[in-house]
């Protein structure tokens, strides 16, 4: 069901939930404040921890003019965004930005980028070095036309030592930049003398980044390496379980989403109905508001907050294997959208998890802008200001959604810079392992001692996804409704 049809009634009922509101609107904010004022009344209305944050309750201001008095003691948008989120012990992933239109981007899979998808660890026996490791090379992109691959490490940019404090100046303020290549001497990170130099362009990533059959023994076994729940790329998502599809071909399903930080709750619940097929119209999520949008729909309509399996994307049927059991590849980077699959699925048939345990984020956003209805139309021209806010939480058909620990794996296995391997290959740790559970060998590859470095940060959530699982559209017309 579409978000905008879900929330159709809403925007009849706004006048009584919102009431506090209209008393806020009766004075315009002045310019230099127009900003704060499009953050406070969103937060208000949407965010998922709204009743916790004194500062948001709905009867705190009397009028627009005793709001204007608070947001004048913010000097910035950004410092006013944080003043009105809960603990980040709790709320870990709400954010906010001053251009849209990169936000937008990126999440359809457009950054500029030169092609090195990397994590970040800190060195050996330090809280403030770090160096970077290669998970992957994008097709296409500068990084692929340069000596550089997955598995190498870099410590430095034009010659800095990277650190916490630099490394997204370094990283991602530049163009154009040269890392300086590195490897573990058996102590700590040292250069190894070579370098790459990297130009960023503008870069479309198609999330499929592997789709094949593997055949072993009598299992013909589909592997997927999906990074990313980019709604526009659903169409080809649902082309590749085709040819999975195609005359019975696949006996078997491995999906890798190692590297997936998340996406679309639509492109999510699409995925889980490529995966099955025989659950269509049953539930494969439930979402949880504030009180405010609770209130209303757990009365009137639950099903406006509720996602189902479904067999069409727009007209378009889609591809269903009608799979009873799944082997998903994990890792401390698998987030969101990604953990939604995982949870969403295991109701409904045998889900095998592979690999690390994944980041915990269990919370959903969605995009409000500086509207009269925080939706795309009729935008404030003055600026391109744009918050991502949780708000809300979502949990499976059996109600279960307390994973902000992770989701842990049936299998653990940890990777490791020694023993990554060439993605796709059947030797490839995590993908052996999964392929030996398929046909029953059971033989895990046994990884050569090696260090496990400290996890600090990964490219995607540099870029701007942050850990991303959002809805495609605000709700529409609340302050419309107000009027």
């Amino acid at each position: 069901m579409k978000t905008t049809i879900k929330f159709t009634l809403f925007l009849f009922v706004s006048l009584f939930i919102f009431q506090s509101c209209q008393d806020n609107d009766d004075v315009a904010a002045p310019k230099n404040l127009e900003i704060q004022n499009f953050i406070w009344k969103g937060m208000n209305q949407y965010y998922l921890w709204q009743s916790s944050v004194p500062n948001l309750a709905d009867d705190k201001f009397a009028n627009q003019e005793a709001l204007n008095t608070f947001l004048s003691g913010y000097s910035t948008p950004e410092e006013l965004f944080d003043a009105l989120r809960v603990a980040k012990t709790i709320d870990r992933f709400s954010w906010i930005v001053d251009d849209y239109l990169t936000l937008e981007q990126s999440f359809q899979g457009t950054t500029k980028n030169n092609g090195v998808d990397f994590g970040l660890s800190y060195k050996p026996n330090s809280t403030t070095e770090i160096f970077g490791y290669v998970r992957y090379i994008l097709p296409n992109s500068d990084a692929s036309t340069k000596a550089i691959k997955r598995g190498d490490m870099f410590t430095a940019v034009n010659g800095t030592q990277l650190t916490v404090a630099n490394y997204q100046k370094l990283l991602l303020e530049a163009d154009s930049y040269t890392l300086n290549l590195a490897y573990y001497n058996g102590t700590t990170i040292v250069d190894n003398g070579k370098s790459v130099a990297l130009t960023k362009t503008v870069l479309n990533e198609n999330p499929i980044f592997i789709n094949k059959v593997i055949t072993a023994g009598t299992h013909k076994i589909g592997y997927m390496m999906y990074n990313g729940f980019f709604a526009n790329y659903d169409t080809q998502l649902n082309e590749a379980f085709g040819t999975l599809k195609e005359d019975g071909k696949i006996t078997d399903l491995v999906l890798d989403l190692r590297y997936n930080g998340g996406g679309s709750v639509q492109t999510a619940t699409r995925l889980a109905s490529m995966i099955t097929g025989q659950f269509t119209g049953q539930i494969f999520a439930k979402q949880q508001w504030n009180e405010k949008v609770e209130s209303y729909y757990s009365t009137n309509n639950p099903d406006a907050l509720k996602n189902f399996f479904t067999d069409k994307i727009e007209t378009t049927p889609i591809n269903m294997l009608k799979l009873t059991k799944i082997y998903i590849l994990t890792t401390g980077s698998t987030a969101s959208a990604s953990e939604l699959v995982i949870n969403g699925l295991k109701p409904f048939i045998d889900v095998v998890q592979i690999g690390d345990k994944t980041i915990g984020k269990n919370v959903g956003s969605i995009t409000l802008y500086d509207s009269p209805t925080f939706g795309k139309e009729n935008r404030n021209p003055n600026h391109k200001y744009a918050m991502q806010p949780l708000v809300l939480k979502i949990v499976n058909a059996a109600g279960f959604g307390d994973y902000q620990t992770g989701l842990v794996p049936t299998y653990q296995q940890a990777e490791t810079i020694s023993t990554f391997g060439v993605l796709g290959d059947t030797s490839e740790p995590l993908l052996s392992t999964a392929i030996s559970k398929i046909t029953g060998t059971n033989k895990i590859i046994k990884q050569p001692q090696g260090k496990t470095f400290d996890y600090f940060k990964d490219a995607k959530a540099m870029k701007g996804l942050q850990n991303q699982m959002y809805l495609e559209k605000a709700p529409e017309g609340l302050l419309k409704a107000l009027e």
